[in-house]
């Protein structure tokens, strides 16, 4: 076995755990968190006031006094509650924050049915050969539903997921590539055979 998949995986693995890392840190920067709907505050005391950690946009209001604290929740709140109720529902639903965030949704959707559709073509083969049979398109759509999930779960921040995808997206490249690989030498045999004289 060639070190080159293994190196692969293990560098893969190293960046989904950094990626999700991130966000995990500075969470562990804040002192508490308020859930507002499907949006989390995250809050810092000070000592002289408190301190919107996340969102951006909350923690460029910089330090508040306790009351400016208390008001900015509210308004939060009135915000989310202005939302229409299916709105409400369908972002609480998915557990995004805006219709914005439907786009990562959507990614590890079309994960999902890339995988759904691997095994499906896998099996509708098999019954076609009536043998178990790996058509090529199966390394191809797990290839793409792992790179899709491994990029969803990392805006999740859900390590599992993570860890989960990034071994399975090497080796899908890998047998891609054998497949390539094999493709070539038979296209090479092939062409050696018509070049040799007739005896």
């Amino acid at each position: 076995m060639k070190p080159g998949p293994i190196i692969a995986m293990i560098a893969l693995i190293f960046v989904g755990v950094w990626l999700v890392l991130q966000p995990t840190l500075r969470r562990a920067e804040s002192d508490h968190a308020v859930t507002v709907g499907a949006l989390e505050l995250l809050v810092e005391d000070t000592g002289a006031g408190l301190r919107f950690v996340e969102p951006p946009e909350l923690a460029a209001l910089g330090e508040l006094t306790d009351a400016e604290y208390v008001a900015e929740v509210r308004r939060q709140t009135a915000l989310w509650n202005s939302r229409p109720a299916l709105e409400r529902t369908l972002l609480g639903f998915f557990n995004i924050t805006s219709w914005f965030n439907f786009g990562w949704v959507a990614l590890g959707l079309g994960g999902q049915a890339c995988f759904f559709g691997r095994m499906f073509v896998q099996w509708v083969k098999s019954e076609k050969e009536r043998s178990s049979v790996v058509p090529p398109v199966f390394w191809w759509l797990s290839f793409f539903g792992g790179a899709l999930l491994f990029t969803y779960f990392v805006w999740r921040v859900d390590f599992v997921g993570v860890l989960g995808q990034s071994s399975g997206v090497v080796i899908y490249a890998r047998n891609i590539r054998l497949i390539h690989k094999e493709k070539r030498r038979a296209a090479r045999r092939e062409a050696e055979q018509r070049a040799e004289p007739s005896a």
